[in-house]
């Protein structure tokens, strides 16, 4: 069963992942909680399906206020898929040299905040300028991806760099470039992909450590909270008190 294939590879996927990352999740996490302590933003970015773990984590129930979602729509919405912003556009735009730093003058960015980018390959080239501008501006960079597999092969990029080759921190998703997992009997392709479900677990095994280090240094966290749960009178309140932080600081952007 294709499904169970699938399946199988998760949780192979999964135990990779707890068995060889933690201690990468740990030393990104502290980056991050580093910046929110500050009152700063932990930046995160990607494109095509690896906005998705951006969107996962804020606003999100039992997410924190201290990351801000960097999604440039031509590299985000494609679901069109021909026409106006389609997959052609959007396979060109992610591998020009010099987008990103256009991308990059919309904000007022600190050396307090990190940029947390996300990238199955990392041979793109607006991911690796993103990088770079990033450092530019005395910002740490932290990509989770196929760092492994990866390993030093170029990217599209004049530098001759991969992404992963330009962070301060790397998370291994763990995931084969080839993403598509399982097998068929008739199809030359595999199907069945696994680097979204590796990229959503690594975000919350990281947020989960950023408040972990946050708690045990005494710090006031802003927990995006359930608001659908009957009988929990003081939800809103909760609520709107995240949302007056979140827009407390993004007044610094």
């Amino acid at each position: 069963m294709y499904a169970k294939d699938w399946l199988n590879n998760a949780h192979a996927l999964m135990h990779t992942i707890e068995e060889s990352q933690m201690e990468n999740v740990k030393k990104a996490a502290t980056i991050m909680a580093d910046s929110i302590q500050a009152g700063r933003w932990v930046h995160t970015w990607g494109c095509g399906h690896a906005t998705i773990p951006c969107e996962e984590m804020y606003p999100r129930i039992g997410g924190i206020v201290g990351f801000h979602p960097l999604c440039e729509l031509p590299l985000t919405f494609f679901t069109q898929i021909i026409g106006q912003m389609g997959i052609h556009q959007f396979l060109y735009l992610e591998r020009q040299e010099g987008y990103a730093q256009q991308i990059m003058k919309n904000y007022d960015f600190s050396d307090k905040d990190c940029l947390w980018i996300f990238s199955h390959t990392g041979i793109n080239a607006v991911n690796i300028d993103m990088a770079n501008e990033a450092h530019k501006r005395g910002m740490k960079v932290i990509v989770y991806g196929s760092a492994g597999f990866t390993g030093d092969k170029p990217g599209r990029h004049s530098s001759g760099k991969n992404l992963f080759q330009c962070a301060d921190v790397v998370v291994d998703s763990c995931v084969p470039l080839q993403d598509a997992s399982v097998t068929t009997q008739h199809q030359f392709d595999k199907i069945g992909p696994l680097s979204t479900l590796g990229f959503v677990s690594l975000v919350w095994m990281t947020v989960c450590t950023v408040v972990e280090i946050l708690e045990a240094r005494g710090v006031k966290l802003y927990i995006n909270p359930s608001h659908n749960v009957p009988g929990d009178t003081t939800a809103q309140q909760r609520l709107d008190a995240a949302i007056d932080e979140y827009k407390k600081r993004l007044k610094v952007l």
